[in-house]
């Protein structure tokens, strides 16, 4: 199909949740926020999990072939996406000074702010290039509270800080706010928050 036939804002009425993913790399537990996970099938129960190649979950993932799915609800608050989301699992630990639960895999799922937790165990890997779809057995899932999931669109609407128009020139990123200040974007940028390419950014 032509490029132009392509418009990329209509991708973004695909409805998503947001979830952090829970690992650990031998050392330390991790976690990081993601947005594609999916039930595929029930009989056998399989959910898919994306996880961009550029985070260090990806690499746990893959080698541990483990990993929990948190649903996050509604009344979690901003510190949560920057705790899980705007920090990185390779030289933060992001549960230092936390006692967080564990499900029978031994890893961590959240005492709050999520509605049910899902233990994935990898059955297959995808290589999509930049990411990794994993393809995955559910080996327990429990249901924690009755609070409505946190959507991608929720998100957006009512926990990302609002941000004042910035004075200078430059481009913000569509998924997360992200600006990055230049006259023009390179085609090869990548967000350094969120990891979306610049097809993902907009002119300020």
């Amino acid at each position: 199909m032509a490029e132009n036939k392509v418009n990329s804002k209509a991708m973004f009425q695909i409805g998503y949740g947001l979830y952090v993913l829970t690992s650990h790399d031998g050392v330390k537990d991790n976690g990081m926020i993601v947005n594609a996970v999916m039930q595929v099938t029930s009989s056998p129960n399989r959910v898919a999990v994306a996880i961009n190649k550029q985070n260090y979950t990806h690499d746990v993932v893959k080698r541990t072939g483990v990993m929990n799915i948190n649903c996050l609800t509604e009344e979690a608050p901003f510190k949560v996406f920057e705790a899980f989301g705007f920090v990185s699992g390779r030289d933060h630990d992001k549960f230092a000074g936390c006692s967080p639960c564990r499900s029978e895999n031994g890893l961590v799922y959240l005492p709050k702010y999520i509605n049910a937790y899902l233990s994935l165990r990898t059955e297959q890997y995808v290589d999509l290039g930049t990411h990794g779809l994993f393809i995955c057995e559910v080996t327990e899932a429990d249901v924690v509270s009755d609070g409505a999931s946190m959507t991608y669109a929720y998100y957006h609407k009512y926990v990302m800080p609002k941000k004042e128009a910035p004075k200078k020139r430059g481009f913000v990123c569509k998924i997360c706010g992200y600006v990055h200040e230049a006259d023009e974007l390179p085609p090869d940028f990548v967000c350094p928050i969120c990891k979306h390419g610049a097809e993902d950014f907009e002119r300020l």
